[in-house]
């Protein structure tokens, strides 16, 4: 049995029969009372957020989780379709278990967390950066690199993400999907 002394960021919470993931965690002594633990948490099994206090030393449930690489396959109107690396097994996910679904590549290899003790994957975690393709964007004007004025433009997936003026149709960029934006152009 684990108590609140072995919390730690990341690790799986069971509370009220949900799941969630500690984003952040600490300690409150005071001169009087016992000490109390508090942590975010994010819900893994759902959307929400909360925060949660404990006496020191009570227990706490956590859960077993492990990461597997999984490809991505398509979409279709089951959900989101993978396969394990290792098994060449398939699953389909809903939309709201993938992180950036805007994102998808067929072929991208992505981390799927699965629950040890329900064999259930419980989300989907792209890389923190990917390389995509530019489809469209409005060409730029010789010259307009000095300011940090951005630009629309529409990746390979279909998502669109702000970019500066001299990144053209045709060009690599790496993205950052847990935020959306533009890194850097890559060269081909």
């Amino acid at each position: 049995m684990a108590n609140t002394s072995d919390i730690s960021r990341g690790m799986i919470l069971k509370l009220d029969g949900a799941l969630y993931s500690v984003v952040e965690f600490g300690e409150n002594k005071t001169a009087r009372a016992a000490a109390k633990v508090w942590a975010k948490l994010k819900g893994v099994d759902n959307n929400r957020s909360i925060e949660k206090t404990w006496n020191s030393g009570d227990t706490i449930y956590p859960v077993r989780v492990e990461k597997k690489s999984f490809q991505f396959l398509y979409k279709d109107d089951t959900g989101y379709n993978f396969m394990d690396n290792e098994t060449f097994e398939q699953i389909a996910l809903q939309e709201q278990l993938v992180d950036a679904p805007q994102f998808l590549k067929e072929g991208q290899e992505v981390g799927v967390l699965i629950n040890t003790e329900t064999e259930q994957a419980m989300s989907v975690e792209l890389p923190d950066k990917i390389v995509v393709l530019v489809t469209y964007s409005e060409p730029g004007i010789k010259g307009d690199t000095a300011t940090r004025t951005l630009k629309a433009a529409t990746v390979e997936t279909g998502a669109t993400v702000m970019v500066p003026l001299f990144v053209d149709e045709g060009e690599l960029i790496r993205i950052n999907t847990k935020t959306g934006e533009y890194v850097e152009r890559v060269k081909g």
